[in-house]
C-alpha cells in the first residue's frame, strides 16, 4: 500500500510541468557542479595523469569553465523564450540550463575576487553559492512559497505572518546566520530556532549585547570553533582543501 502511495505521489509530482522542468534543472545543476569539480580535484592531482587538463588556446589563454557556463545559459534561455517549447524539449533546456549554473556557480568566488581563487580559501565562496542555490531550488520545486500561508484567510493574516516570519529573519541574519536566515524564509520554525540560539562572535548582535569575557560570549566563541570545525571537513569532503602553494589555484 505504501509504495502504491508513493507511486501515486511522485506521478503527481512528475505530472506538473513547472515543477517538473524545475527538477530537471536542479539535477543539471547538481551535475553540472559534481562532475566540474571532481574534474577539478584530477587535475589538481599530480597522479593523475590521464585526466585532460585545462582547456587553453593555442596562446596560452586559459578558458574557465565559467565561461562554458555562461555561454550554455544565454543560449537554453534565448532558446526557452523565443520557442517556449513544449515536453520533452522544455526539460532537455531545463537539463542543459542547470549544467550552466552548475559551471558557473563553481567559480562563484572568481565572480567576487575577480582572480582565480579556486583552491584557496576564499574559493569555498563558490560551494556555499552552489548549497545555497540548491537549497533554494529544491524547497521552490517541492512547493515551498516564501509568501503563501498555504491556508486561505484575509490579506491582513497573511500579511501578518509573513511580517512575524520575516522578523525572525531578520534577527537570524543580525546574529550571522545567513543560510539559516535563507532556509527561514521558506520554513518559519527554521529563522525562529535561529533567531533564539546564540548569535556567531564576529556578528553585529554579539558585539552589540555580549560583553567582553561574558559566559554568553565564551558559549558563542565554543559553539562557533566546533560548528567551524565541522563545517570545514564538509566543505573539504564536497570541494576540496584549499591549497597553500602559490601554484595550485589553477582550475578546468
Amino acid at each position: 500500500m505504501l509504495a502504491l502511495i508513493d507511486i501515486e505521489i511522485a506521478n503527481e509530482f512528475l505530472a506538473k510541468p513547472g515543477q517538473r522542468a524545475g527538477f530537471v534543472l536542479l539535477a543539471g545543476l547538481l551535475c553540472g557542479f559534481l562532475f566540474i569539480r571532481t574534474s577539478a580535484r584530477l587535475i589538481r592531482d599530480p597522479k593523475v595523469t590521464w585526466w585532460p587538463g585545462n582547456v587553453e588556446t593555442a596562446s596560452g589563454l586559459h578558458i574557465h569553465h565559467l565561461v562554458w557556463g555562461i555561454v550554455t545559459i544565454m543560449a537554453t534561455g534565448f532558446a526557452g523564450f523565443a520557442f517556449q517549447p513544449e515536453s520533452p524539449w522544455i526539460e532537455i533546456l531545463a537539463g542543459l540550463f542547470g549544467i550552466g549554473c552548475g559551471l558557473t556557480l563553481d567559480e562563484f568566488a572568481l565572480w567576487l575576487h575577480l582572480e582565480d581563487v579556486y583552491w584557496a580559501k576564499e574559493g569555498r565562496a563558490s560551494v556555499d553559492a552552489v548549497i545555497v542555490a540548491v537549497l533554494i531550488g529544491g524547497m521552490l520545486v517541492l512547493g515551498f512559497s516564501p509568501f503563501d500561508s498555504g491556508e486561505p484567510g484575509s490579506v491582513l493574516a497573511i500579511a501578518a505572518t509573513v511580517a512575524i516570519n520575516m522578523a525572525f529573519v531578520l534577527v537570524a541574519i543580525r546574529k550571522g546566520k545567513l543560510l539559516s536566515a535563507v532556509l527561514g524564509v521558506f520554513v518559519p520554525l527554521v529563522a525562529i530556532v535561529s533567531a533564539i540560539r546564540l548569535a556567531k562572535p564576529e556578528s553585529r548582535w554579539a558585539k552589540r549585547r555580549y560583553d567582553a569575557g561574558s559566559r554568553k560570549l565564551e558559549r558563542a566563541q565554543a559553539r562557533d570553533e566546533r560548528n567551524a570545525a565541522l563545517q570545514d571537513r564538509l566543505l573539504d569532503l564536497i570541494g576540496g582543501k584549499p591549497s597553500t602553494g602559490a601554484d595550485d589555484g589553477r582550475d578546468p
